[in-house]
C-alpha cells in the first residue's frame, strides 16, 4: 500500500508542482472522509450497545437520552411510540421507575452489528441481533435501527425491534409466547405496528437495510412465505384463536 502511494505521489510530482499538490490534497480529503465514516460507524455501534447496558440495569432516563427528540420506538408488536418523552414513558410503564431491583432480571445482550453511514454523514442505519433474558422468559429481537447526527453527536432516531421468538424458561421446544399487540400493553401507542407478523414457530424475516455485499443486489422478500407474508393483517393471537389454541 505504501509503495503504491509513493508511486502515485511520484507520478503526481512529475506532472508538475500544482498537479502534485492537487493530487495530494484529493487523497488526503478522501482519507479524511473514510476515517470519519469509520469513526461514525463505531459511534453508532457504541450508542446501540449502550442502549443494551442501560436496559440491563433499568436506567430508563439515561436510555431515553440516547434518542433524538422526535425519535420513534417500536418493540415487538406493541405499536409505534413517537418522541423521546414517550420512549421514557414506555419504559417506565413496562418496567417501573429507574433502577434495578432485587429479583429483577432484564439482561439485553446485543450481537452481530452491521452499521452503514449515509453519504450525507448525518444519517445511519444498523442491523443488530439481541438475546434478552427476563423474569418472564427469553427472546430474540432483531433490530433494524436508524440514527441521526445532531451537533456532532449520534442519536437513535428510529428503534425497531421485532421479536422473532419469545418463550418461557421452559424453552422454545416446549412453549412459545405469541407476538404482542397494541391492546395487550399499556401505554397505548401513538401509531399502529408498521408490520403485523407471526413469531416462532412461524417466522418473520426482518428486511435488510443493505444489499448483498458481494453481488450488490438488494434483498427482496419472496412471496408465499410464513409469518406476515403468509397471513397479512393477522396477529399471532388471532392465529392461535382460529387454531383453537
Amino acid at each position: 500500500m505504501k509503495a503504491l502511494l509513493a508511486l502515485a505521489l511520484a507520478a503526481a510530482a512529475a506532472a508538475g508542482p500544482a498537479a502534485a499538490q492537487e493530487s495530494v490534497e484529493a487523497r488526503l480529503k478522501a482519507l479524511d472522509a473514510r476515517i470519519t465514516r469509520l469513526e461514525d460507524a463505531n459511534q453508532v455501534e457504541r450508542v446501540q450497545r449502550t442502549y443494551g447496558y442501560f436496559v440491563d440495569k433499568a436506567q430508563w432516563t439515561k436510555l431515553s437520552e440516547l434518542f433524538s427528540k422526535d425519535a420513534t420506538l417500536e418493540i415487538g408488536g406493541r405499536g409505534v411510540f413517537v418522541g423521546r418523552d414517550r420512549v421514557l414513558e414506555y419504559m417506565h410503564k413496562a418496567f417501573g421507575p429507574d433502577g434495578i431491583k432485587e429479583g429483577l432480571i432484564i439482561n439485553h445482550m446485543q450481537f452481530q452489528p452491521i452499521a452503514d453511514i449515509d453519504p450525507d454523514g448525518l444519517h445511519a442505519k444498523q442491523r443488530m441481533r439481541a438475546f434478552v433474558m427476563s423474569n418472564g422468559g427469553w427472546g430474540i429481537p432483531l433490530y433494524e435501527n436508524e440514527y441521526v447526527k445532531e451537533d456532532g453527536v449520534w442519536k437513535i432516531s428510529r428503534l425497531r425491534g421485532p421479536f422473532t421468538m419469545y418463550t418461557s424458561w421452559e424453552g422454545w421446544a416446549k412453549s412459545v409466547i405469541p407476538n404482542t399487540r397494541p391492546d395487550s400493553f399499556l401505554p397505548p401507542p401513538d401509531l399502529p405496528p408498521t408490520t403485523v407478523y407471526l413469531t416462532y414457530p412461524s417466522y418473520y424475516i426482518v428486511p435488510f437495510h443493505y444489499p448483498n455485499p458481494v453481488t450488490g443486489k438488494p434483498w427482496v422478500p419472496r412471496t408465499m412465505e410464513a409469518g406476515a407474508y403468509a397471513a397479512p393483517g393477522v396477529t399471532a393471537v388471532d392465529a392461535l384463536e382460529k387454531a383453537g389454541r
